[in-house]
């Protein structure tokens, strides 16, 4: 595996790699885990060769967040996606990143108000910049997502189909299905904030999305069904609830009653030192 920290040889190094076949890019910030491992192996599938992105980017972090704190293993990194036969490393630093007089900006409206866009003011314009920048960087035929942060996941391929991008296109923005410890937590890099017994509360959020889910497609109200979805988390051991909301899957549009469309519930609770945010698939109702 070849890892390089600066653009120019970037560039040279993907040019070599494409000219094999398709390539595939995994952007990731680092501290990775098993469902970023997930989307590696998934990335062989769709592509003759991968590139994976490790940057933990200062624009999507806010005031007061854990920006110096995020954890930062590249050797440990580094050595996890050799054993997954990865061909390249694209570490930039800061600095390459963002060169002296960067002045531009990435804003992606609709999709990207509300829910997170709400508790963390700007983070959306910082993810939708970096990843344009990692799209134009590397040129990747395909680019493969988590789906644990749907929201971010509209925000890209909104993006991605407002700028008329072709490397990739918005079509070839592909979600993973979120990949879940044995208690069915969703695996995150902030998971690792937790405490033993934080984390064994932790579950109590899954286990509340499966009960509200079932009553939604059962036909409760939904209104009542998110209530009582909320409720069950802080009863768990969550210190409180950011949200907990029906929306639809495409559009992000705001859901009070079941819709005949594919839908999500996402939710973002605080347990401990962490802010965990999840989400599952809503069967649509019969038209």
């Amino acid at each position: 595996m070849q890892t390089v920290h600066t653009l120019d040889p970037l560039r040279s190094a993907v040019e070599q790699l494409r000219g094999a076949g398709p390539v595939a890019l995994v952007p990731t910030m680092g501290a990775l885990h098993e469902g970023h491992l997930t989307l590696v192996r998934e990335a062989r599938r769709h592509a003759r060769s991968v590139v994976v992105s490790i940057f933990v980017n200062p624009l999507q972090f806010g005031v007061n967040e854990d920006l110096d704190a995020y954890p930062r293993q590249l050797e440990r990194d580094s050595r996890l996606l050799e054993g997954e036969g990865v061909d390249l490393l694209w570490a930039p630093t800061v600095e390459a990143m963002y060169p002296a007089g960067f002045a531009s900006n990435i804003a992606v409206a609709g999709v990207s108000e509300g829910l997170c866009g709400a508790a963390r003011p700007g983070h959306f314009d910082g993810v939708a910049t970096v990843v344009c920048k990692l799209f134009n960087q590397v040129m990747p035929d395909v680019a493969l997502f988590g789906e644990k942060d749907w929201q971010q996941l509209a925000v890209i391929r909104r993006m991605a189909r407002d700028l008329d991008l072709t490397r990739p296109a918005a079509d070839a923005i592909l979600g993973v299905e979120t990949v879940r410890e044995a208690d069915g937590l969703a695996m995150s890099s902030r998971n690792a904030y937790l405490g033993a017994q934080d984390r064994a509360a932790a579950v109590a959020l899954p286990r509340a999305m499966r009960s509200a889910i079932a009553a939604i497609e059962s036909g409760a109200d939904v209104p009542w069904a998110l209530a009582r979805l909320e409720a069950e988390i802080v009863a768990g051991g969550f210190l409180s609830v950011d949200y907990g909301q029906l929306r639809d899957a495409d559009n992000l549009e705001v859901l009070g009653t079941r819709s005949t469309r594919p839908m999500r519930l996402l939710v973002a609770a605080r347990i401990g030192p962490a802010r965990l945010i999840d989400n599952m698939a809503v069967a649509p109702a019969r038209p």
